[in-house]
């Protein structure tokens, strides 16, 4: 037994997190705020590691009515910055800090590259697609209103009409932050015109 425990302890040791000055600047979390994650990420994650089968069965616990486990693949992967198929403390907080504390422009940077499956930069209607069932699989069939089988695809359509700009069949990052950034200011530029400055 005591064995297995000096184990663990350098196991552990090994996957410490990058120096708290490095996260201190890489992330918008204050010191405490990061030891706090940290001390939660490890609790959680004894080795310092999660892998993406731990990362699913962790994150499914949140959507007990459906199935998690393609989105949660979608999701790790956005996650695992370095594509290592594992994620470390670093790549947790720096992916926290961005959806919780991002700039607009970063946040759906991250969210473009969620979508983007094959990373090549192009968001296409299969992946999209994808996602989509991933999404509709995670709420579950007792979703009110019910929804049909086709909801998926309407919902992609909808999506390649208002981001797909030049109609080229993939959506690029700059297509989906330009129509993301017109439609964030949509309700400012009616506000200005019911009432004028």
């Amino acid at each position: 037994a005591d064995g297995g425990d000096s184990e663990l302890e350098l196991s552990a040791s090994r996957h410490q997190p990058e120096g708290l000055e490095r996260l201190l600047a890489q992330t918008k979390f204050t010191k405490t705020e990061l030891q706090s994650l940290y001390r939660g990420f490890k609790s959680e994650c004894p080795s310092g590691l999660v892998d993406e089968e731990t990362f699913m069965l962790i994150y499914s616990q949140f959507f007990p009515q459906g199935d998690a486990s393609t989105y949660a693949h979608f999701l790790f992967d956005a996650f695992d910055a370095d594509r290592n198929g594992a994620l470390c403390f670093q790549d947790f907080a720096v992916g926290l800090s961005i959806l919780l504390r991002g700039t607009v422009q970063q946040k759906l940077k991250w969210a473009f590259n969620l979508y983007d499956i094959n990373k090549d930069g192009y968001v296409t209607k299969e992946e999209m697609l994808e996602i989509m069932k991933s999404i509709y699989d995670m709420m579950g069939r007792c979703t009110q209103p019910t929804l049909r089988d086709n909801a998926p695809t309407q919902h992609v359509e909808l999506f390649f009409q208002k981001m797909d700009r030049n109609g080229d069949g993939v959506v690029t990052f700059e297509e989906f932050l330009e129509t993301c950034q017109e439609v964030s200011s949509s309700p400012e530029r009616l506000r200005q015109q019911r009432h004028p400055p």
